[in-house]
């Protein structure tokens, strides 16, 4: 058992070596391992790492790299500074513009990582705060239940999702988009990246037991019996340590589960459909039965808000969506190139709203990020990016290919993209990409296949 002195000794060595870019390093990883708890205290640990790396590249004046999607991200930025001008309220957008700060992350993610396992270690970190804040949503889920239950005993399951659980943070959107992400990373890890562990202890027990039984005659057994103890490999202990793994991704699922948030359902939905796909593809028949089997096992509440989705005019907030629907087209035929500008979908919301619809208690966006960037911001904004989208994936996929190619380690590539594919499912039905918290774990997963791509050209 290594101490956690030792841990640290190794963790440290694995950091670059010029002083301010091991400080970057480090609180780049302090930043990756806050995502979850804290926004204000992540973003401080983000600001520190900038601040270090631009320092160090002015001290040592280089070129860092950076994904191959500077012209998509370029113009998704001026179309979004763009239509600030021809808004109604342009001041309403700074917030907005802010946000474009965040892209840094993409930056540092792929410079400052520093080997293979410093990222493995990132994430295992990340896999288990993930599961830590699961366990605390699921207790705010029982105190939540038992105060309904008292206060509401008819009306339980409007209750229980007016208000749901949210983790560590503010709202259950955010913290529901974030497990979502995480939980597309773990599950490639767990059908892709442990795979190797279980066929090399598999492997390695067969060769054993074949060693054993082709042993000479006068080898006494005590020897045999020895070269069986001394000869277990490393890869056992290691498959027994990942069924821990399959705890860690129940605690999160299950979290998941107990949000109530069916567009995160069906993000993670994608995310495993692609990861079985490239697991066992002859198993894809599998989800859907596992689906309706859940379904079935499923608690009342949750079999409730499954159903929801079958009777869309006796659920409010579908409701909400088919409307707001129509009021974003709408803003998009009157302002089809600069939209009516960034933060100010709220104050024109009834302008556009039909005469006797209904009218949602929220409607600071379009909850879809695809009508919400071509009605703030106009169809140019959107088409930079889908662009950027889209450049990202095909990419991604070939730094797949190739590291495949070289006999490389590929779950983590496969992370990214299941977690893309989340992202963008859930897009549909959620305004994701404009929540920092879950648009910052977003902006890291899906930097960290750039990272390992220059990583293996070292």
């Amino acid at each position: 058992m290594i101490s956690v002195k030792d841990w640290f000794r190794e963790f440290w060595q694995d950091l670059p070596e010029p002083a301010l870019l091991r400080w970057s390093s480090l609180f780049f990883t302090l930043f990756a391992l806050t995502l979850l708890i804290s926004i204000a205290v992540c973003q401080i640990f983000m600001t520190l790492a900038g601040v270090c790396y631009a320092i160090d590249l002015m001290r040592r004046p280089r070129v860092p790299a950076f994904p191959r999607v500077k012209l998509p991200l370029t113009l998704y930025c001026f179309f979004t500074v763009l239509s600030m001008f021809f808004a109604a309220n342009p001041a309403a957008g700074g917030n907005v513009v802010r946000k474009l700060t965040l892209f840094v992350i993409m930056l540092l993610a792929v410079n400052l990582i520093a080997s293979y396992r410093h990222l493995v270690w990132i994430w295992r970190a990340i896999f288990v705060e993930s599961a830590v804040a699961g366990v605390v949503a699921a207790g705010q889920f029982v105190l939540q239940y038992r105060e309904t239950r008292a206060e509401h005993p008819g009306q339980i399951y409007y209750y229980m999702t007016l208000t749901r659980i949210h983790g560590f943070m503010g709202h259950w959107m955010t913290f529901g988009g974030q497990q979502m992400i995480v939980f597309a990373a773990l599950s490639a890890y767990l059908l892709l990246g442990a795979r190797s562990a279980w066929t090399r202890a598999g492997n390695s027990a067969a060769s054993h037991e074949s060693q054993v039984r082709s042993t000479a005659d006068g080898v006494p057994e005590r020897s045999q019996g020895q070269r069986r103890s001394a000869a277990v490999p490393a890869a056992v202990a290691e498959a027994s340590r990942l069924r821990l793994w399959w705890v860690v991704a129940a605690l999160i699922a299950l979290s998941i589960v107990l949000n109530f948030s069916r567009g995160v359902w069906i993000g993670c939905g994608a995310a495993l459909i692609y990861l079985v796909a490239r697991w066992r593809a002859r198993l894809l028949w599998a989800l859907p039965v596992l689906a309706l089997a859940a379904y079935l096992g499923a608690p009342g509440l949750v079999r409730d808000r499954v159903a929801s989705l079958l009777h869309p005019s006796a659920d409010p907030s579908i409701t909400a969506r088919f409307e707001m629907w129509h009021v974003g087209l709408a803003m998009i035929r009157n302002h089809p190139l600069v939209g009516v500008g960034p933060d100010n979908i709220d104050e024109l919301y009834l302008t556009y709203l039909r005469l006797g619809t209904y009218e949602p208690s929220w409607h600071e966006h379009m909850h879809d990020d695809y009508l919400q960037f071509a009605a703030e911001r106009g169809l140019p904004c959107l088409a930079a990016w889908l662009w950027f989208m889209g450049a990202l994936a095909w990419q991604i996929l070939a730094i797949r290919r190739r590291l495949k190619s070289e006999g490389r380690a590929v779950w983590i590539v496969d992370a990214s993209l299941a977690a893309w594919l989340a992202f963008v499912a859930e897009g549909v039905f959620e305004f994701n990409f404009g929540t920092s918290p879950v648009l910052m774990v977003f902006l890291f997963v899906i930097s960290v296949p750039y990272a390992v791509n220059r990583l293996s050209r070292l």
